[in-house]
Protein backbone atom coordinates (compact mmCIF):
# COMPACT_ATOMS: atom_id res chain seq x y z
CA UNK A 1 0.00 0.00 0.00
CA UNK A 2 1.29 3.46 -0.89
CA UNK A 3 2.60 5.72 1.83
CA UNK A 4 0.81 9.00 2.51
CA UNK A 5 1.72 12.23 4.28
CA UNK A 6 1.10 10.58 7.64
CA UNK A 7 2.97 7.32 7.09
CA UNK A 8 5.94 8.50 4.99
CA UNK A 9 9.36 7.73 6.47
CA UNK A 10 11.03 11.11 5.91
CA UNK A 11 8.89 14.24 5.94
CA UNK A 12 11.29 17.13 5.39
CA UNK A 13 14.81 18.44 5.83
CA UNK A 14 15.62 21.88 7.21
CA UNK A 15 18.84 23.79 7.83
CA UNK A 16 20.35 24.34 11.26
CA UNK A 17 21.02 27.95 10.33
CA UNK A 18 21.73 28.83 13.93
CA UNK A 19 24.89 26.69 13.73
CA UNK A 20 26.25 28.39 10.61
CA UNK A 21 28.56 31.37 11.04
CA UNK A 22 30.32 31.34 7.68
CA UNK A 23 28.79 30.59 4.29
CA UNK A 24 32.06 31.10 2.40
CA UNK A 25 33.34 27.50 2.47
CA UNK A 26 32.10 24.39 0.70
CA UNK A 27 29.44 23.04 0.99
CA UNK A 28 27.79 25.98 2.74
CA UNK A 29 28.68 28.27 -0.18
CA UNK A 30 26.45 26.33 -2.58
CA UNK A 31 23.46 28.39 -3.78
CA UNK A 32 21.01 25.77 -2.52
CA UNK A 33 22.43 26.10 1.01
CA UNK A 34 22.80 29.88 1.00
CA UNK A 35 19.13 30.15 0.02
CA UNK A 36 17.89 27.00 1.72
CA UNK A 37 14.18 26.54 2.26
CA UNK A 38 12.57 23.69 4.13
CA UNK A 39 12.54 20.80 1.68
CA UNK A 40 9.36 18.76 2.06
CA UNK A 41 9.48 15.30 0.53
CA UNK A 42 6.68 13.59 -1.35
CA UNK A 43 5.41 10.45 0.42
CA UNK A 44 6.29 8.38 -2.64
CA UNK A 45 8.83 9.97 -5.02
CA UNK A 46 10.80 13.22 -4.83
CA UNK A 47 13.23 14.26 -7.56
CA UNK A 48 16.15 16.64 -7.02
CA UNK A 49 17.20 18.07 -10.39
CA UNK A 50 19.36 20.87 -11.77
CA UNK A 51 22.53 21.66 -13.69
CA UNK A 52 25.96 20.38 -12.73
CA UNK A 53 27.45 22.26 -9.81
CA UNK A 54 24.15 23.20 -8.21
CA UNK A 55 24.69 20.78 -5.32
CA UNK A 56 22.29 17.92 -6.07
CA UNK A 57 24.63 15.11 -5.08
CA UNK A 58 26.01 17.06 -2.12
CA UNK A 59 22.51 17.70 -0.80
CA UNK A 60 21.45 14.09 -1.34
CA UNK A 61 24.62 12.84 0.34
CA UNK A 62 24.02 15.15 3.30
CA UNK A 63 20.46 13.87 3.73
CA UNK A 64 21.63 10.25 3.45
CA UNK A 65 24.46 10.62 5.96
CA UNK A 66 22.16 12.49 8.36
CA UNK A 67 19.83 9.47 8.15
CA UNK A 68 22.69 7.12 9.05
CA UNK A 69 23.81 5.83 5.65
CA UNK A 70 27.43 5.26 4.69
CA UNK A 71 28.60 8.21 2.50
CA UNK A 72 29.67 5.88 -0.32
CA UNK A 73 26.33 4.07 -0.38
CA UNK A 74 24.80 0.77 0.57
CA UNK A 75 22.36 -0.21 3.28
CA UNK A 76 22.34 1.22 6.79
CA UNK A 77 24.52 -1.71 7.85
CA UNK A 78 27.36 -0.80 5.48
CA UNK A 79 30.30 0.89 7.17
CA UNK A 80 33.38 1.33 4.99
CA UNK A 81 35.37 4.06 3.29
CA UNK A 82 37.69 3.86 0.29
CA UNK A 83 38.18 7.60 0.04
CA UNK A 84 36.89 10.01 2.65
CA UNK A 85 35.69 12.77 0.34
CA UNK A 86 32.18 13.48 1.57
CA UNK A 87 31.26 16.91 2.90
CA UNK A 88 30.11 17.76 6.41
CA UNK A 89 26.76 19.11 5.21
CA UNK A 90 24.91 16.50 7.29
CA UNK A 91 26.06 18.32 10.43
CA UNK A 92 23.90 21.29 9.41
CA UNK A 93 20.78 19.39 8.36
CA UNK A 94 17.77 18.62 10.55
CA UNK A 95 15.75 15.61 9.40
CA UNK A 96 12.07 15.29 10.28
CA UNK A 97 11.09 11.64 10.28
CA UNK A 98 7.61 10.17 10.16
CA UNK A 99 6.16 7.95 12.90
CA UNK A 100 7.15 4.72 11.15
CA UNK A 101 10.49 3.18 10.23
CA UNK A 102 11.16 1.52 6.90
CA UNK A 103 11.80 -2.22 6.83
CA UNK A 104 14.39 -1.84 4.06
CA UNK A 105 16.79 0.94 3.06
CA UNK A 106 19.50 1.67 0.54
CA UNK A 107 21.60 4.64 -0.56
CA UNK A 108 22.60 4.20 -4.20
CA UNK A 109 25.42 6.36 -5.57
CA UNK A 110 26.35 5.80 -9.20
CA UNK A 111 29.84 7.26 -8.77
CA UNK A 112 30.80 4.96 -5.88
CA UNK A 113 28.75 1.85 -6.62
CA UNK A 114 31.95 0.06 -7.69
CA UNK A 115 33.19 0.49 -4.11
CA UNK A 116 29.94 -0.95 -2.75
CA UNK A 117 30.27 -3.97 -5.05
CA UNK A 118 33.87 -4.47 -3.90
CA UNK A 119 32.82 -4.27 -0.25
CA UNK A 120 30.12 -6.89 -0.87
CA UNK A 121 32.70 -9.22 -2.41
CA UNK A 122 35.03 -8.70 0.54
CA UNK A 123 32.29 -9.48 3.07
CA UNK A 124 31.19 -12.56 1.12
CA UNK A 125 34.77 -13.86 1.02
CA UNK A 126 34.92 -14.03 4.82
CA UNK A 127 33.91 -17.31 6.52
CA UNK A 128 30.39 -16.94 7.78
CA UNK A 129 27.16 -18.84 8.01
CA UNK A 130 24.05 -18.14 6.01
CA UNK A 131 23.59 -16.86 2.49
CA UNK A 132 25.94 -14.46 0.74
CA UNK A 133 25.11 -10.78 0.43
CA UNK A 134 25.42 -10.95 -3.35
CA UNK A 135 22.47 -13.38 -3.41
CA UNK A 136 20.20 -10.42 -2.64
CA UNK A 137 21.59 -8.67 -5.75
CA UNK A 138 20.66 -11.50 -8.09
CA UNK A 139 23.39 -13.98 -7.19
CA UNK A 140 25.93 -13.06 -9.88
CA UNK A 141 29.24 -11.42 -8.86
CA UNK A 142 28.65 -7.71 -9.44
CA UNK A 143 32.09 -7.12 -10.92
CA UNK A 144 31.42 -9.76 -13.56
CA UNK A 145 28.45 -7.81 -14.85
CA UNK A 146 28.58 -4.75 -17.06
CA UNK A 147 28.23 -1.41 -15.30
CA UNK A 148 24.60 -1.10 -16.39
CA UNK A 149 23.75 -4.71 -15.55
CA UNK A 150 25.27 -4.29 -12.09
CA UNK A 151 23.19 -1.16 -11.46
CA UNK A 152 20.05 -2.84 -12.73
CA UNK A 153 20.64 -5.93 -10.57
CA UNK A 154 20.43 -3.74 -7.46
CA UNK A 155 17.17 -2.12 -8.55
CA UNK A 156 15.51 -5.37 -9.53
CA UNK A 157 16.74 -7.70 -6.80
CA UNK A 158 18.06 -5.83 -3.77
CA UNK A 159 15.11 -3.50 -3.07
CA UNK A 160 12.45 -5.42 -1.12
CA UNK A 161 9.66 -2.89 -0.56
CA UNK A 162 8.48 -1.01 2.54
CA UNK A 163 11.77 0.79 2.05
CA UNK A 164 13.46 4.15 2.05
CA UNK A 165 15.60 4.44 -1.08
CA UNK A 166 17.91 7.37 -1.81
CA UNK A 167 19.27 7.25 -5.36
CA UNK A 168 21.96 9.55 -6.76
CA UNK A 169 21.85 9.60 -10.59
CA UNK A 170 20.59 6.03 -10.93
CA UNK A 171 20.25 6.43 -14.71
CA UNK A 172 24.05 6.39 -15.14
CA UNK A 173 25.02 3.46 -17.41
CA UNK A 174 21.35 2.61 -18.07
CA UNK A 175 19.93 2.69 -21.60
CA UNK A 176 16.60 4.49 -22.18
CA UNK A 177 14.87 1.08 -22.23
CA UNK A 178 16.46 0.14 -18.91
CA UNK A 179 15.44 3.49 -17.47
CA UNK A 180 11.83 2.77 -18.34
CA UNK A 181 12.16 -0.68 -16.77
CA UNK A 182 13.52 1.04 -13.70
CA UNK A 183 10.42 3.26 -13.61
CA UNK A 184 8.26 0.15 -13.61
CA UNK A 185 10.26 -1.22 -10.68
CA UNK A 186 9.96 2.08 -8.80
CA UNK A 187 6.21 1.94 -9.31
CA UNK A 188 6.05 -1.59 -7.91
CA UNK A 189 8.02 -0.55 -4.86
CA UNK A 190 5.92 2.58 -4.32
CA UNK A 191 2.83 0.38 -4.27
CA UNK A 192 4.63 -1.77 -1.71
CA UNK A 193 5.03 1.07 0.76
CA UNK A 194 8.35 2.58 -0.35
CA UNK A 195 9.60 6.18 -0.45
CA UNK A 196 12.18 7.41 -2.96
CA UNK A 197 14.41 10.49 -2.96
CA UNK A 198 16.21 10.66 -6.31
CA UNK A 199 18.76 12.97 -7.90
CA UNK A 200 18.68 12.70 -11.68
CA UNK A 201 19.43 14.34 -15.03
CA UNK A 202 17.12 12.00 -16.94
CA UNK A 203 13.78 13.38 -18.21
CA UNK A 204 12.65 9.75 -18.51
CA UNK A 205 13.24 9.08 -14.81
CA UNK A 206 11.81 12.39 -13.61
CA UNK A 207 8.72 11.71 -15.70
CA UNK A 208 7.35 9.38 -13.02
CA UNK A 209 3.73 10.52 -12.52
CA UNK A 210 2.57 12.45 -9.47
CA UNK A 211 6.09 12.91 -8.13
CA UNK A 212 7.47 16.11 -6.64
CA UNK A 213 10.28 17.75 -8.65
CA UNK A 214 12.60 20.17 -6.85
CA UNK A 215 14.94 22.07 -9.16
CA UNK A 216 18.16 23.57 -7.80
CA UNK A 217 19.25 26.81 -9.44
CA UNK A 218 21.70 29.63 -8.77
CA UNK A 219 18.91 31.29 -6.77
CA UNK A 220 18.17 28.29 -4.56
CA UNK A 221 15.44 25.70 -4.99
CA UNK A 222 11.97 25.68 -6.43
CA UNK A 223 9.23 23.13 -7.03
CA UNK A 224 8.55 22.64 -10.72
CA UNK A 225 7.06 20.29 -13.29
CA UNK A 226 8.75 17.99 -15.79
CA UNK A 227 7.84 20.23 -18.72
CA UNK A 228 9.32 23.30 -17.00
CA UNK A 229 12.73 21.76 -16.31
CA UNK A 230 15.71 22.72 -18.46
CA UNK A 231 16.36 19.02 -19.05
CA UNK A 232 12.97 18.53 -20.69
CA UNK A 233 13.10 21.81 -22.66
CA UNK A 234 16.52 21.02 -24.14
CA UNK A 235 15.59 17.46 -25.09
CA UNK A 236 12.30 18.66 -26.57
CA UNK A 237 14.12 21.23 -28.69
CA UNK A 238 16.67 18.64 -29.78
CA UNK A 239 14.10 16.13 -30.99
CA UNK A 240 11.72 18.67 -32.55
CA UNK A 241 14.28 20.87 -34.31
CA UNK A 242 17.83 19.61 -33.86
CA UNK A 243 18.91 21.33 -37.08
CA UNK A 244 18.17 24.75 -35.64
CA UNK A 245 19.79 23.78 -32.34
CA UNK A 246 22.95 22.64 -34.12
CA UNK A 247 22.95 25.83 -36.21
CA UNK A 248 23.21 27.96 -33.05
CA UNK A 249 25.49 25.48 -31.29
CA UNK A 250 28.03 25.31 -34.09
CA UNK A 251 27.67 28.98 -35.10
CA UNK A 252 26.95 28.09 -38.73
CA UNK A 253 25.82 30.65 -41.27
Amino acid sequence: MKLDSVSQYVKYVSLKAENIYNYERFPLNLPVIRNFEKLRFHPNVTFIVGENGMGKSTLLEGVAVALGFNPEGGSLNFNFSNYDSHSNLHEYLRIARGPFRSEDSFFFRAESYYNVATHIEELDSEPQGGSKIVDSFGGKPLHQLSHGESFFAAFMNRFYGNGLYILDEPEAALSPLRQMSMLARIHELVNEGSQFIISTHSPIIMGYPNAKIIELTADGMKETTLEETNHYQIMKQFFEDKGRLFHHLFNEG
